[in-house]
């Protein structure tokens, strides 16, 4: 490649003493033409197509090289036009051909399709004919895990702090301040500390999930992947969602902790609670129901989550524009997703009396 070539330059072809070639010569001028290209400099084909000035047109040889360069060139359009006899050029156009485009599939249809996928993905590992590397999913365990622990347990201290200064200054309307480890302690098993888990994890994992398989897709790592007969599902989302629900029970473990013992202070040094009195009426006001509704909960949205970040990755563009853009909208999805199952899930608590 000659250089100090700049956008705007001309390069000319002159092939007028090239009395054969090959292949391999058809393939550097290509490569030549793609790099020009790029760069923006225009390629001159007219010598490569006429033999000499006034001189008849080239052989039949040196006219299919002509062809092939000129459609890897800047102007190949533009160039033709110019190249072309007057006889040719006085011609009827050649009627260009439409091909349709193939219609749009709506974006919940994709996302049904791809839940669907999942779910097939994830019966044919359960019946042994799918293999999900256990190494895969040890290193999703420790993205998703360990490092997503210390933000999950500071923000539900957070929240249970504030959960309690709420709930004091409404007891205290009522002189019932002894409940209000209860309040704390319910409100965090039942929901909080899920809810808080798969929000921090819809921003870190679940954004971090979509940027992986969109950098993937962008560099035609998946389709390598369907080349080799490996199914994309089964050999990527597979793991990630394995390792996050895996991590969720511990996550959200952490985080009832936290929560728990971030209202104590506010507890006994605001409200004269006594320390022994409110961790003894939170362990009172914990039971097993209270525990599996919001295991049930922190594994939805734990799950929707990851389904969420897998699915835009999957489904973006080949571009850095659409990593971004998959990066995005797999958060607020997952958001978006998360609030919906809240709301329905409490909804469907309350009425069956849960």
């Amino acid at each position: 490649m000659p250089a100090g070539l700049t956008s705007g330059d001309t390069v000319a072809l002159d092939a007028q003493a090239l009395a054969s070639w090959d292949v391999a010569l058809a393939a550097r001028l290509w490569e030549l033409a793609q790099v020009l290209r790029e760069r923006g400099v225009a390629l001159d084909l007219s010598l490569l197509q006429r033999a000499g000035n006034g001189a008849p047109r080239a052989a039949a040889g040196q006219q299919g090289l002509y062809e092939v360069v000129a459609l890897a060139s800047p102007l190949h359009g533009a160039l033709e036009d110019d190249a072309r006899p007057a006889a040719t050029a006085q011609a009827a156009p050649r009627p260009r051909r439409r091909i349709p485009m193939p219609p749009r599939t709506s974006e919940a249809v994709v996302t049904v399709a791809f839940f669907g996928e999942v779910l097939l993905a994830f019966g044919r590992w359960i019946s042994g004919r799918a293999i999900v590397r256990g190494a895969e999913v040890l290193h999703q365990l420790d993205e998703t895990g360990p490092r997503s622990l210390p933000i999950v347990a500071m923000t539900c201290a957070l929240v249970g702090l504030m959960l309690a200064y709420m709930g004091g200054a409404q007891l205290g309307r009522i002189g019932a301040y002894n409940y209000l480890a209860d309040i704390v302690a319910v409100g965090m098993v039942r929901e909080v500390a899920a809810l808080m888990t798969g929000v921090i994890l819809a921003g870190r994992i679940g954004s971090a999930f979509a940027a992986q398989l969109a950098t993937m897709k962008a560099g035609e790592e998946i389709d390598a992947l369907r080349v080799l007969g490996v199914e994309p599902v089964a050999h990527l989302v597979l793991p990630r969602l394995v390792a996050l629900l895996l991590m969720a029970p511990a996550l959200y473990a952490c985080g009832v902790t936290a929560g728990i013992v971030a209202g104590w202070p506010a507890a006994s040094g605001s409200y004269g609670v006594a320390s022994i009195e409110y961790f003894h009426q939170s362990a009172r006001a914990i039971d097993f129901t209270h525990l599996a509704v919001g295991l049930f909960k922190t594994m939805l949205y734990v799950g929707l989550v990851a389904l969420a970040g897998c699915r835009e990755g999957l489904h973006a563009g080949r571009s850095a524009q659409a990593v971004g853009r998959a990066t995005t909208t797999a958060v607020v999805k997952g958001l978006v997703w998360l609030v919906v199952a809240a709301c329905g899930t409490t909804v469907a608590c309350s009425m069956l009396e849960i």
